[in-house]
């Protein structure tokens, strides 16, 4: 078994073989820790309600604890933000609440981001994109790639980069809000 520290530099695919093959919690744990601003940012996009969000971050993961292993997992990232919108979906339609969603990108930290990279993007959207990440500053291209193209956490972006924390968190707003900007002026 590797140390707690050893953990936190493997990346999610890894975690995920780890804990099928252990069944050590400790490596679900720190993947699904990873996720977790996403995973409140989705909840709180549904409830609008910061404890009820809370709460399912952490009914996700409890019901998933025990039945990860099940599932055959490509990508950790798009499949926990499936899984958790279907929860928040779910409890929604248990309340029979009206479902009314606030996609403000305040929410969510990279939905921007997530859609345009989509499968199904067109080839303009791709295009626009290229040309758009091309022209955004250094520090910003290089964390919005490492981050939203190779799956990168925070931390790892700081260790290739040398960028301190806040740097990394920095250029990755800055370049979200630079990219949307350009890309909706290119689409018009």
């Amino acid at each position: 078994m590797l140390g707690k520290k050893n953990i936190s530099i493997l990346p999610d695919e890894e975690l995920l073989l780890q804990y099928k093959n252990s069944g050590g919690s400790l490596y679900f744990g720190e993947l699904y820790n990873r996720y977790i601003p996403m995973i409140y940012g989705v909840c709180l996009k549904y409830f609008r309600d910061e404890d009820k969000a809370r709460d399912t971050v952490m009914q996700v993961f409890e019901n998933l604890l025990p039945k990860i292993s099940q599932y055959n997992i490509a990508v950790f990232r798009t499949w926990i933000y499936s899984v958790v919108k279907n929860q928040c979906l779910q409890v929604l339609r248990k309340e029979n609440r009206e479902i009314s969603v606030d996609f403000s990108e305040n929410y969510m930290e990279f939905d921007e981001i997530l859609h345009l990279l989509e499968e199904e993007a067109d080839e303009e959207r791709m295009d626009a994109l290229k040309d758009c990440l091309e022209k955004l500053p250094e520090q910003q291209r290089m964390s919005i790639k490492c981050f939203f193209m190779e799956e990168m956490s925070y931390a790892e972006i700081t260790d290739t980069t040398n960028y301190s924390l806040n740097q990394v968190k920095s250029y990755i707003q800055n370049g979200k809000r630079n990219l949307k900007i350009c890309i909706e002026k290119n689409s018009q």
